[in-house]
């Protein structure tokens, strides 16, 4: 079964052009455009990593990262933020998101970055059992 992965971004044409270089992966992709949807589907379908843009209408990324840590549930999702912001590195890392991706970025920078993450999962998983 191949990983799935949650996209938010509230730009459509990211959205269509990262869901369309993952699914090409192989990856499981399901992309909204509204923040305020993100933790209901976190909740309910359970991706394997979450790739977030942070400043959003809505629900700023930042938030949704620190509304998902302290959910007991959900709170070891691995969690990208992607963004175009000068500060962006800094604000998600104090969020608590696992990695940041700066907007524009190459193709193969996103896929390392998926895979660096989505690897370090199964690494857990394979030493818990």
């Amino acid at each position: 079964m191949s990983a799935r992965i949650l996209i938010c971004d509230d730009e459509q044409e990211i959205l269509d052009i990262t869901q369309m270089i993952l699914e090409d992966e192989g990856y499981q992709v399901t992309s909204v455009s509204d923040s305020r949807t993100v933790e209901k589907i976190v909740e309910t379908e359970r991706p394997d990593i979450l790739l977030i843009d942070l400043w959003m209408p809505g629900i700023p990324g930042d938030q949704i990262v620190r509304n998902l840590r302290c959910n007991n549930a959900v709170k070891d999702l691995p969690v990208v933020v992607v963004s175009a912001s000068r500060a962006g590195k800094e604000t998600a890392f104090s969020a608590g998101a696992d990695d940041f991706l700066a907007k524009p970025y190459e193709i193969e920078a996103l896929i390392d970055m998926v895979s660096k993450h989505l690897n370090k999962g199964q690494k857990l998983i394979a030493s818990a059992g």
